[in-house]
């Protein structure tokens, strides 16, 4: 009995979860856990809300005015900002993925 009590006990040191928590994490594809309830939050981790669109922002005489809708403006003046302005489609992916996402890589 002592080496049951000990494996149940290191699955939650090791895995974060005890394993009705994995076995309940990989069939409802949630990332859920007991660990979670100990620390106040839900049992099973909330899915990733949607990324909100990145602003438009361009110089000014001020300084920066940034715009929710660019495509709205006569001319469209260059953007201050450079680089991605969404997330790639594989990080939509992993944000997006079932429980563990380890395994389906």
């Amino acid at each position: 009995m002592a080496p049951v009590a000990v494996g149940l006990g290191g699955d939650i040191a090791i895995f974060h979860r005890s394993l009705p928590d994995t076995l309940f994490s990989a069939i409802t594809g949630r990332d859920c856990s007991v660990v979670r309830l100990d620390r106040g939050e839900s049992y099973c981790r909330p899915v990733d809300p949607p990324v909100p669109p990145t602003p438009y922002c361009t110089r000014s005489l001020a300084g920066v005015d940034c715009w929710a809708s660019p495509e709205r403006m006569p001319n469209i003046p260059m953007q201050v900002a450079q680089g991605p302005h969404q997330l790639t489609p594989e990080q939509d992916r992993k944000r997006l993925a079932r429980w563990p996402a380890s395994i389906g890589e």
